[in-house]
């Protein structure tokens, strides 16, 4: 049972505290699951016979996950969003909230609902309001990329996480201001997640959400993990993410 088997079976996702990741990790390799790290999604797949789980490590658990040293890692990182017009950056020293900011632009055309920059591959410039919307865009992804600039230059910054559509990436890395990175960076850690609004509020969930564990398994191994899981403390309630 591999990754195609969760596509014929209804996923089931857990959201897990740091600690009980490590302690999960532990019990899974003392009952022989085999376990392959993917480190582009900071990700761990078990298998065990035929069956297969997934736990995405929380973004501060360090692999190989080593008990006796994680708690004395810290570890810095930026998180920015970015979607048309509305954007939102952080600086965290591990679980505290160091500087944040949240950028907005006059993007969108009103009638049609989209941004300026999707309406230039169809219709190019043309009228003075859309010569501004473009103006504000490319001014939009500088200051976002100078806010970025100022949090690598005077930190350490150990991992980047980003959520960023494909269809903004040339805006993004083709900036007047260039950002303080390339897409090759190994540092670059994409989001596990839409992100419906780039605001200071979705920032600080994303935040939340990715000091989490995220066990991910297909329904019908449901008896196999909850065997698991009743030897680890009850699981915080993820309900709080169900609408975001």
């Amino acid at each position: 049972m591999g990754q195609h088997s969760l596509k014929l079976h209804a996923v089931i996702h857990h959201l897990i505290p740091e600690n009980d990741v490590i302690r999960l990790h532990e019990l899974l390799c003392a009952r022989n699951w085999i376990g392959d790290y993917n480190a582009e999604k900071h990700q761990i797949r078990y298998e065990l016979q035929d069956c297969t789980l997934f736990l995405r490590l929380p973004l501060q658990v360090v692999y190989p996950i080593n008990p006796l040293t994680q708690s004395l890692q810290v570890l810095n990182y930026v998180l920015v969003m970015v979607e048309s017009g509305l954007a939102a950056t952080g600086y965290f020293e591990d679980s505290e909230t160091v500087h944040h900011k949240v950028f907005r632009a006059y993007m969108v055309r009103k009638k049609q609902g989209k941004s300026q920059l999707k309406h230039l591959k169809t219709k190019g410039k043309s009228r003075a309001g859309s010569r501004v919307r473009l103006a504000e865009s490319l001014q939009f992804f500088s200051e976002i990329n100078e806010q970025l600039t100022a949090y690598l230059a005077n930190n350490r910054v150990d991992k980047i996480a980003v959520s960023l559509s494909k269809t903004l990436l040339p805006y993004f890395f083709g900036a007047k201001v260039p950002p303080p990175f390339d897409k090759s960076d190994p540092r670059i850690y994409e989001i596990p997640k839409h992100i419906p609004d780039c605001n200071y509020e979705n920032l600080m969930q994303a935040h939340w959400f990715l000091r989490k564990g995220e066990l991910k398994y297909p329904s019908a191994l449901s008896s196999t993990v909850d065997q698991l899981l009743t030897q680890l403390r009850p699981m915080e309630d993820d309900n709080e993410l169900d609408d975001w």
